[in-house]
């Protein structure tokens, strides 16, 4: 995942001397961001059912793992057209990764502890990417730096797809939960990955229609892809400089990380009804009041704004400790797939395309500044309003599931 993820990274952090190199404007990057992210919103679901079919463990080793010679063509793009194109297929492998790992993570660790499993994955994820992403913004200073960053980090995919293929091993879905010990991998069989029955079946858990739409209003996945072109273009640091921001959000995306674990098993225990819902509400406030303070104001200096994105990466790394761990406590072991199929691979991905598609075309328009207002903070606030429905219905789907999980286990 870290790889997967230092890939996609190398064209929102490198994007300033790609489009000098290409002779590319500010919407190619909207474009070249959200194309990634609207084949995902076709290729997780057939990674999934992939998956189902196949088995996990030999999906992630093709699509995450040897998927990286996509990487390595993509260095030798010689126009716009190229590396849409390589990038684009690389992003249908890395698809993969985002329904599957978390469904794993769910088979992995009971309930009490998920949430600081998740803070755990996502942070230690952060923390690397925090020291990548600085590293990757000085091949700026290099000739095809850029290409040189597809190619090693193309070539790395392709070997960790050696190792997942020599070992992992897939825990079997289920594995975690109590009452489905020593059945592991058979719920599976039970639904077909995404046909119409599963989806619907899904969207009735009331917790996840809500988490669903509120995929759909998080803003903040604009960020991590315009940060840098937004210091550049708006306050005028050098690509350089202007990386060294990926850094402190990526650090302070670790400490998000591990907070949220630890808050979310904290505030579960605290209040089971409203706990997680209150936590996910404050978390996307917070982001939202920083992002004015750290996008909105120029400091002249880059440290100011540092200090900001360290705490922005703070809120935002909040997150997947608790709505990761929400989605696994209400939806039965053999939909998880599915769901964060639709969760990250379709209402997370069309999200992020209709962000950045829309920041590249609105900015060339308008600006960045104002579209940075409209996306981070006024649609983060509306975000936490939506959540609110939380609160109703998250304890009752809960205890909904292990009332299903008891009724499997007295039938064994």
């Amino acid at each position: 995942m870290l790889v997967d993820g230092s890939e996609a990274g190398l064209i929102s952090g490198l994007f300033p001397v790609i489009r000098q190199s290409l002779g590319l404007t500010l919407g190619s990057l909207g474009v070249l961001t959200a194309t990634g992210k609207l084949v995902a919103v076709v290729a997780g679901p057939l990674w999934a059912w992939a998956a189902h079919r196949w088995s996990r463990k030999n999906v992630l080793v093709l699509a995450t793992g040897f998927w990286g010679v996509w990487g390595i063509a993509a260095g030798f793009a010689r126009d716009f057209t190229q590396l849409l194109l390589l990038t684009t297929i690389l992003a249908a492998g890395y698809a993969a990764a985002q329904p599957l790992v978390p469904s794993i993570l769910g088979d992995l660790f009971p309930g009490p502890s998920r949430g600081r499993a998740t803070g755990a994955l996502y942070g230690g994820l952060a923390l690397a990417g925090s020291a990548l992403g600085p590293l990757i913004g000085q091949l700026s200073g290099f000739e095809d730096g850029w290409r040189w960053g597809f190619w090693t980090i193309g070539t790395l995919n392709v070997l960790f797809g050696l190792l997942l293929l020599l070992f992992f091993r897939d825990p079997g879905r289920g594995a975690a939960e109590p009452q489905l010990a020593g059945r592991t991998g058979t719920p599976a069989a039970a639904l077909p990955t995404l046909d119409r029955a599963a989806l619907l079946s899904l969207l009735r858990i009331r917790t996840f229609a809500v988490l669903v739409a509120s995929r759909l209003l998080s803003g903040h996945l604009l960020l991590g892809s315009f940060a840098v072109v937004y210091l550049v273009d708006v306050f005028g640091f050098t690509t350089a400089k202007a990386a060294v921001v990926l850094l402190p959000l990526g650090l302070g995306y670790v400490l998000g990380t591990a907070l949220g674990g630890f808050l979310s098993d904290w505030a579960d225990r605290r209040s089971p009804r409203h706990g997680l819902p209150a936590a996910l509400q404050g978390a996307q406030i917070a982001f939202a009041v920083l992002a004015y303070l750290g996008t909105q104001i120029d400091y002249g200096s880059i440290g100011p704004h540092a200090l900001f994105f360290l705490l922005m990466g703070t809120t935002q790394g909040v997150n997947p400790g608790i709505n990761r761990p929400m989605v696994l406590a209400v939806v039965p072991p053999e939909l998880r797939d599915a769901a964060f199929t639709v969760y990250v691979s379709v209402a997370e991905a069309l999200a992020w395309a209709a962000f950045t598609l829309g920041a590249g075309l609105a900015g060339e328009a308008f600006g960045l500044r104002p579209v940075f207002l409209t996306v981070l903070v006024g649609l983060m606030l509306a975000n936490s309003l939506l959540l609110t429905l939380l609160h109703r219905p998250w304890s009752d789907d809960v205890r909904r599931l292990q009332r299903e999980l008891d009724r499997r286990a007295a039938l064994r």
